[in-house]
This record gives structure tokens, C-alpha cells and sequence, in this order.
């Protein structure tokens, strides 16, 4: 039981950091309908960008926050001016290759400036573990964990309690209403993409705190965050969190009570189980 217990609370904690990361992608696509295959690549980038004030400036990860987060808000406006306004109403083919020659840009142009060196922020604020009865509960990830929750209550608030967040649901729900009630669909478009980069870089930052930074980071996640978006339901808030919890916990209690080799193929045999029952997801319309 003890095995178990401890199982389910490295797996929660992972599970939120994966559906913060999901979280980007989905509202990106439950707004625009784009699958952003460069997604985990901002990921990277919000590592790095930790990295670099910390080992340039001595700004630890959790105190840099303020000024990563922003950062990539704003890379993610400039990225859909840049590029993906000019393939909003393209072949979803030509939405897939563009998004996916943007992660190729990024990871590539990530090694010809960094190389493949691993780096890490020695020394955080935030590390070390509690104990928690038997349990022990590491802080970095419990510090991310609660950050992602945040994160999803912001963005909630932000949805349903605001005239900008309302304007961003209409925009999603459909497009030409959206036109015809005088909202700038191009301006809630760049929006959403900002705020999806954002999220993601908050995620960066937590998890520069205990992982690696290196080009290729982004993999690790990238696999994961699909994962948990359609495990949950695509386009949906709560669907990216209930889908990365979800994740989470599988890989968590499969890796301590089967075998921590095999426990992303037990992920994912329960992921295409749900999908074949589900094709939607959990939270998606049956």
C-alpha cells in the first residue's frame, strides 16, 4: 500500500505538470482547430530562457517567472503574425507541415546555438523533498503541481468572467458569429496563441527547477501532451487537465507496480482503449 500510495503521488504531481503543458495546445486548438506540432519547442525555449538569467544574471528559476512568462506571450502573438495567420484558412495538410517545419526551425536552430550540451540550474530555491507521513513529496514538483492549478483557475476566471475571455469562447464556438458581433476574430486569434505559449512557458520554468535542459527536451513531453489532450478532449480546459492527471497517474501506478520500463506502453494501451470507446475523449461529446 505503501508502494501504491507513493505511485499515485509522483503520478498526480506529474500528471499536472503534463496537462499545464496540454493546456497550451488545446486552447489553441479549441480555438483555431491547429494542431501546433512545434508546441513542446516553446517548451525548450522557456527552459532555456530560465537557464541563460540564471546562469547569466543568478535569477533563480521560481524569481525569473515574471519576466519568462511575458517573454513568451508575446513569442506566441509574434509567431502567429509571423507565420500561422497566413495558414488560418489553408488545408489542415499545409496547417500540419507548417507547424511541423516551425518545430524543426526551433529544435535545429536551438542545437546550432546551444549544442548538445545538458545543462542544470544548480542550487534552486525550490528543491529537496517533505515527508509526508511515509510518503515523500518532492517540492519542485509539488511547487509545479501547484502552479499548474493556478494556471487552470486563471485561465477559468479569465474565460467566464471576462468580456475578452467571453470573446475568445464565441470565437471558438464559430467563427462567423463571432464576425458578425464585431469581435476582432484575427485579434483573438494571436490572443489564443499567446496564451497557449504562455502556458507552456510556465511549465518551462517549473520544470527548470529538476530537468535537464538541452535542444531535445521538448520530446519527452511532446508524445504526452497529445496523449492528454485527446485523452481528455480536444479544445477543452478541463479536458487537458483531466487527460494529464489521467496520464499521470497510469504511468505512475504501472511504473511502480509492473515495470518502470514498460509504463509509458501501458499509457498508451489505455489511451487507445479509451479512444476506441470514446473517440472524443473523456470530456469530449459522445
Amino acid at each position: 500500500m505503501e508502494l501504491l500510495g507513493q505511485a499515485l503521488i509522483s503520478g498526480l504531481l506529474n500528471g499536472l505538470v503534463y496537462s499545464l503543458i496540454a493546456l497550451g495546445l488545446s486552447l489553441i486548438w479549441g480555438v483555431m482547430d491547429i494542431v501546433n506540432f512545434a508546441h513542446a519547442e516553446y517548451l525548450m525555449l522557456a527552459m532555456f530562457l530560465t537557464y541563460w538569467l540564471w546562469a547569466l544574471a543568478g535569477l533563480d528559476p521560481l524569481l525569473s517567472l515574471p519576466i519568462v512568462v511575458p517573454v513568451l506571450f508575446l513569442l506566441g502573438v509574434g509567431t502567429y503574425h509571423a507565420v500561422i495567420r497566413r495558414i488560418v484558412e489553408a488545408p489542415m495538410v499545409s496547417q500540419i507541415f507548417t507547424t511541423f517545419g516551425l518545430f524543426l526551425v526551433l529544435r535545429y536552430g536551438a542545437f546550432a546555438l546551444w549544442g548538445t550540451e545538458f545543462r542544470k540550474v544548480e542550487d534552486p530555491l525550490l528543491e529537496g523533498s517533505l515527508l509526508l507521513g511515509p510518503f515523500h513529496v518532492s517540492v519542485p514538483k509539488l511547487a509545479a503541481a501547484l502552479a499548474a492549478l493556478l494556471v487552470f483557475l486563471a485561465l477559468h476566471l479569465f474565460l467566464t468572467r471576462t468580456k475578452t475571455g467571453k470573446a475568445l469562447q464565441a470565437t471558438a464556438q464559430d467563427r462567423e458569429v463571432a464576425l458578425s458581433l464585431g469581435i476582432d476574430v484575427q485579434r483573438m486569434y494571436a490572443l489564443a496563441w499567446g496564451l497557449g505559449i504562455a502556458s507552456v512557458g510556465v511549465a518551462g520554468v517549473f520544470l527548470t527547477t529538476f530537468y535537464f535542459v538541452e535542444p531535445q527536451v521538448g520530446t519527452a513531453f511532446l508524445l504526452l501532451a497529445f496523449a492528454s489532450v485527446t485523452l481528455g478532449g480536444f479544445g477543452t480546459v478541463l479536458g487537458a487537465l483531466v487527460g494529464g492527471v489521467s496520464i499521470g497517474l497510469l504511468e505512475g501506478v504501472f511504473g511502480a507496480l509492473v515495470s518502470p520500463t514498460f509504463k509509458l506502453a501501458f499509457v498508451f494501451v489505455v489511451f487507445i482503449l479509451v479512444l476506441l470507446l470514446r473517440p472524443r475523449g473523456l470530456l469530449g461529446e459522445a
